[in-house]
């Protein structure tokens, strides 16, 4: 934005506002005969600048696809583990799939009675990757989107729920939509007057899908991540869906996650208790070689209560702060590598199935689907290695009324289709270069 300021030979001054942004310049004009002094002032004033950043078609699809099967490979990574490691990390680094028969082997406590300590037998008989809450819901918004565009509200949100979100929903989620069926609307149905479950993790472990949309728009994408977020969470518990939402777009251009993570702390409200806390874990990651010792001050600081808010004893491995300053620690620590981020989110415990995940989908992002490693996307059956990630199929067993069949490559084609769309209705545009096909993005850097 530039400001033009006209002062007359009184003192007064008037101002207009233009949007476009121009170098420092002053020109001044003096008028005699009516002794007036009109001084122009161009002052770029804006709070960042923006960028046309250009990205080929091929890598943006190659990093949405990235970010769908790097949050499956963080899914199940953590599956066996969910919730069962709180008060300390898991005493080894999970570094790959593990699955019941490694209890005979390694003393760790995992999920033995129930498909999350069988993601092997699970994907043998699926024949591919199939639905779970840190990914199934995003294949409801896709569709939502998909039916009633970008600026979906919350009226047509609703009815998308009602329609196909009734099972596997759980705590903040599982209570927005028993409030749908009592006739509230979002944001009512995170409200802390209604949801009493409104800090729970819920909200960032949903909304990934909005920074897809937008990339590199990390202003639009926390925006419409928050506008998520209200469905099912309140406050401060919104503010971490804010940051990944930003960490997620961002990551699109920038490579260094450091980076990443101060573009999103300084973007959240500075008296948020998760903002405070992204300040703590960045200062120790600093201090501390070691991301044990980050995390036990992390349990330390904030496991039982957040800034005088007192966590009920059977939430505490499961709020928004705790699992999503776990995800922090991971992504400062593991300096962008894959294996290392979600062996280090998987192994600081809590609920580590949505951090690995999430955590999972950022790197992807980051580095494409294709700096994947093979092991994470085709060896995760219990027989017959799959030849393309996740043999390219998503089967969903848990959201009524969708397709149960879905492949992969169809859902990434989807994505890029309404990515596309905002990108174009954004400032941005596209051009053949070469015979290659460009987006050029209008960014907030």
């Amino acid at each position: 934005m530039v400001g033009w300021v006209f002062y007359n030979n009184s003192g007064i001054s008037s101002s207009l506002s233009s949007g476009t942004s121009t170098p420092f310049c002053r020109f001044c004009y003096f008028s005699s005969m009516k002794k007036l002094i009109l001084i122009l002032i161009v002052i770029p004033i804006t709070l960042f600048s923006q960028e046309i950043k250009k990205i080929s078609k091929q890598e943006l699809k190659d990093k949405i696809h990235g970010y769908w099967i790097g949050q499956l490979a963080g899914n199940y990574m953590g599956f066996p583990f969910e919730s069962v490691y709180n008060e300390e990390p898991i005493p080894i680094l999970i570094d790959r799939y593990y699955n019941f028969r490694d209890l005979d082997s390694i003393e760790i406590q995992m999920r033995d009675n129930d498909r999350r300590g069988y993601t092997n037998i699970m994907a043998h008989a699926m024949g591919g990757a199939w639905t779970d809450d840190d990914t199934d819901v995003e294949f409801v918004t896709l569709h939502a989107v998909e039916k009633y565009g970008l600026n979906i509200n919350y009226e047509q949100i609703t009815q998308m729920w009602k329609k196909h979100i009734n099972r596997f929903i759980f705590a903040a989620n599982r209570r927005a939509r028993d409030l749908m069926e009592e006739g509230l609307i979002p944001p009512a149905t995170g409200s802390k007057l209604n949801n009493e479950r409104w800090y729970r993790i819920t909200s960032q472990l949903v909304n990934e899908i909005w920074s897809a949309f937008y990339p590199g728009m990390f202003e639009k994408a926390s925006e419409r991540a928050i506008w998520g977020a209200k469905i099912m969470c309140d406050d401060w518990a919104t503010h971490a869906t804010s940051a990944y939402a930003i960490m997620y777009s961002a990551a699109f251009f920038e490579k260094n996650v450091e980076n990443l993570v101060k573009l999103a702390m300084n973007r959240i409200p500075k008296k948020s208790p998760y903002r405070l806390g992204m300040e703590n874990v960045y200062e120790w990651y600093k201090k501390n070689p070691n991301w044990r010792d980050t995390r036990k001050l992390i349990h330390d600081n904030y496991f039982e209560s957040i800034y005088g808010f007192k966590v009920p004893i059977e939430d505490r491995h499961k709020t928004s702060v705790i699992n999503g300053l776990s995800g922090i620690m991971a992504i400062l620590y593991g300096k962008g590598d894959f294996t290392k981020t979600l062996s280090i989110a998987t192994s600081a415990g809590y609920d580590c199935d949505n951090q690995a995940a999430t955590c999972g989908g950022l790197i992807g992002v980051l580095n494409g689907a294709k700096a994947i490693p093979e092991r994470f996307t085709l060896e995760l059956p219990s027989r017959n290695k799959w030849q393309v990630p996740f043999n390219n199929q998503y089967i969903n067993y848990s959201r009524d009324g969708l397709p149960n069949y879905n492949r992969i490559d169809d859902i990434v084609d989807r994505i890029y289709a309404i990515t596309e769309e905002a990108i174009l209705k954004n400032g941005g545009f596209k051009k053949k270069i070469l015979e290659k096909e460009y987006l050029f993005i209008k960014t907030d850097f």
